[in-house]
């Protein structure tokens, strides 16, 4: 699979330079090919190859006064802008027929100059890293970068990303191997994981305490954003300001992305299956109103794609369970399962509850994480992912179709039987 690390880097003042007229010489290939696409559009011709559009653009423009100044930054900068665009078109048509999963894309807009920036190298420009760990780049020279670890395996382009609060990062998209950690007791260390509000969330035997780290900033965001609002616009105070507000905000993505990180890795580290609810966190935000704020503070929809990602790359079985599963309401209780507990919105309040059915006490979230974990063992064992059909072992090796009728086989004689009737111990 490929993977992404970020470097920091500190480019000098005349390197930053450089790297200002790279955004803006990408963003202008952009809009100029996306231009001539819409007037191929409106006048009914079909839209130009990404052959004729490098050919106008970048090569033809290049002779012209008014952009003659694209000479000055990379050609595969260039390049690269134009197949971000092919791609955009080719999602936004992929959506529009179906082929495309997820929310519908419009098409390709206009890109204005914002806090955040990037441009992409690839191996075509022959970049490279020196031995001294500086990032050479072409047309802009060694760049001073802050290494944190080695890469596993050469990368196959990079990215300069400027964010809002003026940091430079290198993005380099590396290929790796899955690495599958040791297989550990699925009955003893599967778990489900009840996200939530007042608890960021309840594994088996665990609770994780919500960070929040959005609410406990808020205070000094609202100073910082109340300042923003009385520069005059255009000014320096204001662009000092605009920075003040956005390091604000990296600092707190920064440390909720550590933050996830850290504890989803332990999770891998600890469980060989994982069960969690599929939620709709856009749709909690706005279903819970003056709590939308605690909603997104807490990136659950970030939270279970990392984990699902780490579950796939260290060998661990990750299962979503049905949103609509009533996993609150449940009496976890063996032998009881019954829907006595609190229900909507008007009992969120309601922590501990007893079932009506067979008097248990139950904590609200140890309950739902209970449920999730039954509700996971069962999903996984439809879907194949018990020992016996990791191990190739038992009747059914692989799933059956829906309606498909299960066939009686003879039973299986061990090897051991099979090397005494032949006499003799035979190589596999």
């Amino acid at each position: 699979m490929k993977l992404r690390y970020n470097v920091r880097v500190y480019p000098s003042a005349s390197q930053c330079g450089s790297l200002a007229r790279a955004f803006g010489s990408a963003r202008v290939v952009w809009n100029d090919a996306l231009r001539l696409c819409c007037d191929a559009y409106a006048k009914g011709l079909p839209r130009p190859t990404a052959a004729e559009l490098s050919k106008q653009v970048i090569t033809q423009a290049k002779k012209t006064p008014q952009r003659a100044w694209l000479a000055e930054v990379s050609a595969v900068v260039l390049q690269q802008s134009l197949r971000d665009l092919e791609r955009a078109y080719s999602n936004f048509f992929a959506s529009r027929n179906g082929a495309r999963k997820g929310p519908r894309m419009g098409p390709p807009r206009m890109k204005k100059k914002t806090a955040r920036q990037t441009v992409r190298f690839t191996s075509n420009a022959r970049w490279c890293i020196t031995d001294g760990g500086k990032l050479r780049l072409p047309k802009i020279g060694d760049i001073e970068a802050r290494w944190s670890r080695q890469l596993p395996s050469k990368p196959s382009s990079v990215t300069i990303i400027k964010d809002a609060s003026g940091r430079y990062f290198a993005s380099f998209a590396v290929e790796v191997e899955d690495t599958p950690l040791p297989v550990l007791d699925a009955e003893e260390t599967d778990t489900g994981i009840d996200l939530g509000l007042t608890m960021y969330a309840v594994l088996r035997g665990r609770k994780i305490a919500s960070p929040k780290f959005f609410r406990r900033q808020e205070r000094k965001l609202r100073r910082a954003q109340r300042a923003l609002s009385r520069k005059r616009k255009g000014s320096n105070n204001r662009r000092k300001a605009q920075q003040a507000v956005a390091r604000i905000h990296a600092r707190i993505a920064d440390r909720r992305r550590d933050f996830i990180e850290q504890e989803t890795t332990r999770i891998v580290r600890e469980s060989q299956a994982v069960y969690v609810e599929d939620l709709n966190v856009k749709g909690m935000a706005i279903r819970r109103g003056r709590l939308g704020k605690s909603v997104h503070d807490q990136s659950l929809g970030r939270f279970i794609r990392t984990l699902a990602a780490k579950c796939a790359r260290y060998g661990r079985t990750f299962v979503t369970i049905d949103r609509w599963f009533p996993s609150t309401q449940l009496c976890s209780h063996p032998g009881c399962g019954r829907l006595t507990g609190p229900r909507g919105r008007e009992d969120l309040h309601v922590r501990v509850w007893a079932c009506a059915e067979c008097g248990t006490r139950h904590d609200r979230d140890e309950n739902a994480e209970a449920n999730i974990r039954a509700a996971g063992r069962k999903r996984a064992a439809e879907m194949g992912y018990g020992a016996e059909r990791r191990n190739a072992c038992g009747e059914h090796v692989r799933p059956r179709k829906p309606g498909q009728r299960s066939v009686k086989r003879e039973p299986t004689r061990s090897l051991a039987a099979t090397r005494g009737e032949a006499g003799g111990n035979h190589p596999r």
